[in-house]
């Protein structure tokens, strides 16, 4: 049992590793792949970027989840996992733009893609794997070394980075180092295989394939009969769409809301990061047992309900802890633009390719990056301007200009706007030392604990909602559905609330939505499995 335990995290674990570190070098992807490309390619690149890492997972889910259901555990998950790492191990080859022009940010798509694909996967198939070999009575604390997985690999990701910068400095880094950490991932490929092979078939899986009993079309058991759809709506809107927001939003949002929303430097939120998850590793293993003891239900709705009471008063807190500077001096002197409504754009931008250049749109948009609160009025002449306390930074649009004056213009208006600002008392950024490290240390754990208690025993709650004809294909969609698009599409969807209502904590109703939706399910509809032996049939 532990050595399909460790085979099986550590498979996982990587393939983490993989996808969290082409979100983490983003930025610096994004400089050396698509400098200099005309407006259309850029479009097509972003669009295509974006897809690939989310949009692609449930496809993934469907095939491997067919590949795992017709053909076994085994084999479906020894390919996802080559197929992720060899996409990574490329990438760190790929050549720039610069050097080949768009061939690069086309080769890094197809790869983005392929990772997407993998991912889609391979979840699925290492829990399944766990959950089939372990006694019904221990079944969420094996599975939850797989949930841990992911904090493993965002662990790995984050001090291999870390490491690489320190060692050969930033322009190095930016010029060629970033592709030591995709390299890397060919070692970890190799030991990931290795152990994989090693293993035998899932005894559930065997059982079935002895009997004769293998489905032969997953898909249309899965999904088109009402009882096994059932369950995977039940999945999805039980479970799914709280995990997509309360994990997204402990560990990816909360990074943006400290660094951006609040001014926090980057290294002391990388620092908060990496004890965020440190501290969750241990916890999903604990929660996972926890419910092998009073059930799947109560401890994951625990966690959503612990979300839900958390989400505007501890982001308020935090806030305050972080930069107190920042919330005295949106306090004493307000922010107002003074605009033409009818101007204003609703900026929600998945993609990242489209052009606000309204002068209202300039003004929030330098507004919300900067992590100001403001209000909106109509103003008499129709012209737009931010007034700051009693002082007015007049904001021209860039309707008809070039790409690259359009740019020069957005870095003018937010100087202008940043300088009446700090006048104003606003701190530039936030100071580490004036902040409230403890506060924000347990607030932010607080957040970790909701997100373990809702992950640590959902593999093994997932795994037991479906028979063993179709679980790979029934649980994988439902799973990468919630995590891809819910828990993808919130920092977008956050950052859009925020620029049109002029609040930072607006975008917290995303989350608060998703999560509600699944605690009203779980509670209607949900039914205990917890040591439930695994029905085949």
């Amino acid at each position: 049992m532990a050595r399909v335990i460790i085979a099986s995290s550590a498979g996982t674990a990587f393939e983490w590793y993989d996808f969290f570190i082409f979100g983490s070098l983003a930025p610096v992807i994004s400089k050396v792949f698509f400098a200099g490309l005309e407006p259309t390619s850029a479009l097509l690149a972003a669009l295509g970027l974006f897809a690939a890492g989310f949009a692609f997972r449930p496809l993934g889910a469907l095939i491997f989840g067919v590949v795992g259901d017709r053909l076994g555990r085994k084999g479906a998950f020894l390919v996802t996992v080559s197929l992720m790492g060899g996409a990574t191990f490329l990438i760190g080859l790929l050549p720039t733009y610069a050097q080949v022009g768009a061939l690069g940010p086309t080769l890094l798509i197809i790869l983005r893609i392929l990772q997407g694909i993998a991912l889609g996967g391979e979840y699925g198939g290492a829990a399944i794997y766990v959950a089939e070999h372990a006694p019904n009575q221990k079944r969420g604390a094996s599975t939850g070394w797989i949930q841990a997985s992911a904090s493993f690999g965002l662990l790995a990701a984050l001090l291999v980075i870390v490491a690489t910068r320190t060692a050969v400095g930033d322009d190095a880094f930016n010029a060629w180092a970033w592709r030591i950490p995709f390299l890397m991932s060919a070692i970890l490929l190799a030991i990931s295989v290795w152990m994989r092979v090693k293993l035998a078939e899932s005894p559930a899986f065997a059982k079935l394939r002895e009997e004769g009993e293998i489905s032969k079309a997953p898909l249309r058991e899965a999904f088109g009969n009402w009882k096994s759809l059932k369950q995977v709506l039940i999945a999805f809107f039980g479970i799914m769409c709280a995990q997509g927001a309360v994990w997204y939003f402990t560990f990816f949002y909360m990074q943006v809301f400290l660094e951006k929303s609040l001014g926090l430097p980057g290294q002391t939120k990388d620092l908060l990061l990496i004890v965020m998850t440190v501290v969750s590793a241990p916890l999903y293993v604990y929660f996972g047992w926890l419910s092998d003891r009073i059930g799947r239900k109560p401890v994951m709705v625990g966690g959503m309900l612990l979300a839900l009471a958390l989400y505007f008063p501890a982001s308020h807190w935090i806030a305050a802890a972080a930069n107190p500077q920042l919330i005295e001096a949106q306090r004493a002197t307000p922010v107002v633009v003074e605009t033409d409504p009818a101007t204003c754009a609703v900026q929600f931008d998945p993609v990242g390719t489209a052009k606000f250049v309204s002068a209202c749109d300039i003004a929030k948009s330098s507004l919300v990056t900067k992590g100001i609160n403001f209000s909106t009025q109509a103003s008499r002449d129709g012209r737009t301007q931010v007034v700051v306390g009693t002082e007015a930074v007049p904001i021209s649009g860039g309707e008809g200009l070039s790409g690259a004056d359009v740019k020069a213009l957005k870095t003018r208006t937010t100087d202008a706007i940043g300088s009446e600002l700090q006048a104003a008392g606003y701190p530039k950024s936030a100071d580490p030392k004036q902040a409230n490290m403890t506060l924000l240390i347990i607030l932010l754990l607080l957040f970790v604990v909701a997100a373990t208690a809702l992950y640590g025993p959902q593999a093994s709650a997932l795994v037991e909602m479906f028979p063993t004809r179709v679980r790979y294909t029934a649980m994988s969609f439902p799973y990468h559905v919630g995590t891809g698009w819910v828990g993808g599409f919130l920092p977008v969807t956050s950052f859009a609330l925020v620029a049109i209502t002029g609040n930072m904590f607006e975008g917290l109703w995303y989350a608060v939505v998703f999560t509600a939706i699944s605690v009203v399910v779980s509670l209607l509809f949900l039914k205990e499995t917890a040591g439930r032996a695994l029905n085949h049939h």
